[in-house]
């Protein structure tokens, strides 16, 4: 084999984009939904601050949203294991898009009212979380199933893009522009997405659902607790977000321990960029087979990353070390998207999708408190050095506990070798 041979193996698998009409429609209506969120997501903290200059009104932003995230992501689950999941899509896409288009007119009167900016943050993250649910499951459907830890690493590579653009164009248009305009971009994109999604086929359920209920919300939690595996994926998200999630930190990293507050966007982007990367080469995890190893090892690896982060002796090193552990948590992502696509039943794979969302929502959630609290009963340094090192100490753990999640492998597992008879008899 050349390295030229070898280099294009590395390189992000584009099939399912080149294959299926509807990945693609997909594929770009969730990259513009969070290319263009991501604006009004720079929006509504910065106008939250200027009316009212205080640091604790941008911050209950996060109080107003989490209950809507916990109770419309289980309930938008049960919903797309029961309606139309495309036709779901396109309802909330424009609610999203009346929604934002009232935060614009708010900001376009000479007098925004702030009670309407927190109503509206908590309606989006109902809508927001009513939504994902039905985009996820969706997902395995338009790809074959040979092709899902493609498909997923292309889906996380739009989402990366979005949440690297973003907050970039939501803040040159809050400079030269005016803050109101960062709402009327959203609402394009969200129309603009929205259509895309209205023109998939139609993805009718295999089997008799049932309609959302509590009863139906607990079934899907019994199976996700039943299932060693997937516990697995979410006890190694979480432990990597809630003990070594260090974003709440890097004002005081930049100031305070580097005295360089002007690299603060270095910090912010680094991550980011560093998944960026790995995505676009990764070719090579399409060969891979023990996906609970490679989770674990990955997840270990951010976790070393970071500490390494903690220690760095400059913002330089500092930020390549969270460029590495930007790339470990997506390969991470990656191999745990991939098994949630191979092994959850049709019938289950909405409410999943909502359980999946709590686990890395709540996780940074708590994260941003364990290091604020560590960071000011010791150094900043130590929390995120010691965030690290329990990160690798919490995955090495759950991989010792969870023996069904660490010996994964697509070929033998029995949950994959059902959903891939499934899948060759529908014709997928």
């Amino acid at each position: 084999m050349t390295w030229g041979e070898r280099f294009r193996g590395l390189r992000v698998d584009v099939t399912p984009l080149r294959t299926s009409r509807d990945f693609r429609l997909l594929w770009a209506g969730g990259t513009i939904f969070y290319l263009t969120g991501m604006v009004s997501y720079v929006a509504i903290p910065f106008q939250i601050y200027r009316l009212t200059g205080s640091n604790f009104a941008v911050g209950a932003i996060g109080f107003v949203e989490l209950v809507p995230l916990i109770v419309f992501g289980l309930y938008g689950g049960a919903l797309a294991d029961h309606v139309d999941r495309r036709r779901l899509l396109v309802g909330c896409g424009l609610g999203q898009a009346v929604l934002i288009a009232v935060l614009a007119v708010n900001a376009f009167s000479g007098d925004p009212q702030l009670w309407l900016i927190f109503l509206i943050a908590g309606l989006l993250t109902a809508t927001s979380a009513m939504q994902r649910p039905s985009r996820e499951a969706l997902m395995p459907r338009t790809v074959r199933h040979d092709q899902l830890t493609a498909a997923q690493a292309l889906i996380s590579f739009g989402m990366q893009v979005g949440v690297l653009v973003g907050p970039a164009v939501g803040g040159l248009l809050i400079a030269y522009v005016g803050l109101r305009w960062c709402f009327v971009v959203d609402v394009v994109g969200l129309v603009v997405a929205t259509v895309l999604y209205a023109a998939m086929g139609h993805y009718a359920h295999r089997a008799e659902t049932t309609p959302p209920s509590l009863a139906g919300i607990k079934q899907g939690l019994d199976y996700a607790f039943k299932r060693r595996d997937l516990l697995g994926t979410y006890f190694v998200d979480i432990a990597a977000m809630m003990l070594a999630l260090p974003v709440v930190l890097f004002p005081a990293l930049a100031k305070d321990v580097f005295e360089a507050p002007q690299y603060l966007g270095l910090l912010y982007s680094a991550e980011t960029v560093g998944a960026l990367l790995m995505t676009a080469f990764s070719g090579w995890t399409s060969r891979v087979h023990l996906h609970g190893r490679a989770i674990v090892i990955a997840a270990a690896a951010y976790g070393v990353t970071i500490a390494l982060a903690g220690i760095a002796p400059s913002i330089w090193i500092a930020a390549v070390f969270l460029a590495l552990s930007g790339a470990a948590d997506m390969i991470s992502g990656i191999f745990r998207g991939t098994v949630w696509n191979q092994t959850i039943p049709e019938s289950m794979r909405g409410r999943l999708a909502g359980i999946e969302m709590l686990s890395y929502s709540i996780g940074p959630t708590a994260g941003q408190i364990r290091a604020g609290v560590v960071a000011d009963a010791w150094t900043v340094r130590g929390s995120i050095a010691s965030g690290g090192v329990a990160c690798v100490v919490g995955v090495a753990l759950t991989a010792a506990w969870l023996r069904d999640f660490w010996t994964y492998d697509d070929r033998t597992d029995e949950h994959a070798l059902a959903e891939r008879e499934v899948r060759q008899a529908a014709g997928e």
